[in-house]
């Protein structure tokens, strides 16, 4: 399995778990430049992914406000 379709199959708490790390053994040092920019392109990788699960989120839970608003506006005009 690649990388990118690893980073697929993550699920939001893994991804932010792993980033998490990224932060955490960039915050402390001690790493090559290169290791460095290799963390960093791990991290990026895996904000995306948090990213698009909070997309993903942001998109059902709008859906599902509209859904009930569209609900509650048409219980209001059967009750007129």
């Amino acid at each position: 399995m690649t990388t990118k379709a690893a980073d697929e199959a993550l699920g939001y708490e893994q991804a932010r778990d792993e980033l998490i790390d990224v932060v955490r053994r960039l915050e402390a040092g001690g790493t090559s430049l290169e290791e460095s920019l290799a963390l960093w392109e791990r991290g990026e990788e895996l904000a995306k992914v948090c990213r698009r699960w909070l997309d993903g989120a942001r998109a059902r839970l709008d859906a599902a406000l509209a859904e009930e608003e569209a609900a509650e506006e048409g219980a209001d005009r059967s009750g007129e």
